[in-house]
């Protein structure tokens, strides 16, 4: 990097806090914050909602795999996603909006009170948080290892250096904050994406061009969709993974559904980022797929194969745009992400550990939320830094496995508490499926994977734990039927329209959390 490419970079990051700052006028209660109100365009929310799922593990972790193995990396992830949000933008989208809507609430584990009962809040809450937590971590390490290749900086002071910036514009401006930087770093990262394609799509015309391309020995195999340990059942299990990961069970994308005004404009919402995933990541992954012929990684991975060509073929400026535009991935995951969990602990939480919290008003709840965001932000930088330890290995194992691997069990009961025909499973289905498919996970990458010659291969590793999780929710449910009048009435009021649906702003401060709260459907 020269001088050019560090005023790209510093201005970047002026204008995402100049946005931030911007955006905390808009913002005057905990329904500001969180939702933005109800008053955020469908578009906005639907690019927002496709760049909230976007990170710098794409240009490592995904890179090294695209570098290793070719397309499988687009069918096995950036396909399944775009599937997944289809399917949900009528399944899911329009119910999570009426969470807002209806029952009046910010946060996407808040209906969860009515639903079940306290305890299988509270154990989704408290799992949420801290499987987030690690997950961010993973994110800000791979924009740290990207930094330290173009600048040489440090690990730790890479993950320092983008937290702090994220930290700024996501605490003051909430939702509205998030939302219009996401804007701005769409279009920062379409120049980045095409300047990046049409530099690799020049260099082909030494092997066969476009099409020819395909036959050099370096790319043997990469045509093929699904190979190495990324086959079919590794495609099934992320198709189930991704329907409930990307539309809502790791909360931020749930945010975006609540913040449009009516379940239509949530619907919409949800198309729009379907159809930008299923687009876009061709053009992001080409020049993966291509990187074998034009850079030798260092890495045995392969993570660092996209930083080094970016290095070969972008001249200056261009080059500071890239690297602006990796950042803008990490940091829109980031900051959505905060604010997701800040809204999670203070409104789900908090009133639960202190009753000086079930009184706050707008102005105190507002303060909690932004001290959250900041804590929040703070606990996942540090574990950035253990990433690649002994405990956490390296960034793409942390996304792929912990994430996928414990995502469903917390993701099941949220998401499908939702639907009509799930009606009978109760808290004793809830808590069970979460708590055994916990158990799954640990079982399946620790005990039994240290037992088996040559380990448990990655598609189970990921796959039992959400399919323990599946079958023991619905089994109980008949099993055990706790379809209550007062958790039938909540499953009713999100599944329905009515005279009420529009947007409505949340009571601050929280209920108290009492016995009388978890059977009332109508309460905040």
């Amino acid at each position: 990097m020269n001088s050019l490419d560090w005023s790209v970079l510093i201005g970047y990051f002026a204008v995402m806090i100049a946005i931030g700052v911007w955006s905390h006028k808009r913002v005057d209660n905990v329904s500001d914050f969180f939702t933005a109100g109800g008053k955020m365009p469908w578009w906005l929310s639907g690019i927002s909602h496709h760049m909230s799922g976007y990170s710098a593990v794409m240009f490592t972790g995904y890179a090294g795999i695209a570098y290793t193995y070719g397309v499988t990396s687009f069918v096995t992830w950036s396909f399944p996603i775009a599937l997944g949000i289809a399917v949900g933008s009528k399944l899911f989208a329009p119910r999570i909006n009426r969470l807002r809507s209806r029952l009046h609430v910010a946060s996407p584990l808040e209906y969860l009170k009515n639903r079940y009962d306290l305890k299988t809040q509270q154990a989704l809450a408290w799992s949420g948080m801290l499987l987030k937590i690690v997950d961010v971590g993973a994110k800000w390490a791979a924009i740290a290892t990207l930094l330290a290749v173009f600048t040489g900086v440090s690990l730790n002071e890479g993950i320092l250096i983008t937290g702090v910036v994220t930290a700024i514009y996501c605490t003051i401006g909430g939702l509205w904050a998030d939302a219009l930087t996401e804007l701005g770093q769409f279009v920062i990262q379409l120049l980045a994406g095409i300047a990046m394609f049409v530099a690799v799509v020049a260099e082909l015309g030494d092997h066969g061009g476009f099409f020819g391309v395909w036959d050099e020995p370096e790319l043997q195999g990469h045509a093929e969709p699904l190979v190495g340990p990324y086959g079919t059942i590794f495609l099934l299990a992320f198709l189930f993974i991704k329907l409930f990961e990307y539309n809502g069970g790791m909360l931020n994308q749930a945010q975006r559904y609540m913040a449009t005004a009516t379940p239509r404009e949530a619907e919409r919402s949800a198309r729009l980022s379907a159809v930008l995933w299923l687009v876009w990541p061709l053009v992001l992954f080409f020049p993966m797929w291509m990187s074998p012929l034009l850079v030798e990684s260092q890495k045995a991975d392969g993570s660092d194969s996209y930083a080094l060509m970016t290095e070969q073929l972008l001249p200056h400026g261009l080059l500071g745009l890239v690297i602006v535009g990796f950042f803008s991935h990490t940091m829109a995951m980031c900051s959505s992400d905060a604010n997701a969990i800040a809204a999670v602990f203070t409104r789900d939480v908090a009133p639960v550990l202190s009753a000086r919290a079930r009184r706050w008003n707008d102005r105190s709840g507002l303060v909690a939320a932004r001290v959250t965001t900041v804590v929040f932000l703070g606990l996942s930088m540090a574990v950035a830094t253990q990433v690649n330890s002994p405990t956490f290995k390296d960034i793409i194992t942390v996304v792929i496995k912990w994430v996928a691997g414990l995502m469903g069990p917390i993701a099941i009961p949220m998401m499908l508490g939702l639907l009509r025909p799930f009606r009978r499973s109760g808290p004793t289905a809830a808590l069970t499926s979460w708590s055994m498919g916990l158990l799954a996970f640990w079982l399946v990458n620790y005990p039994i994977d240290w037992a088996v010659e040559g380990g448990v291969p990655l598609e189970y590793q990921v796959s039992i734990p959400l399919a323990v999780s599946l079958i023991l929710y619905v089994l109980i449910g008949y099993a055990k039927p706790e379809d209550t009048p007062e958790r039938m009435a909540v499953i009713e009021r999100i599944n329905t329209d009515g005279d009420d649906g529009s947007a409505a702003a949340v009571p601050a401060p929280a209920k108290a959390p009492d016995a009388a709260s978890a059977r009332t459907p109508d309460s905040p």
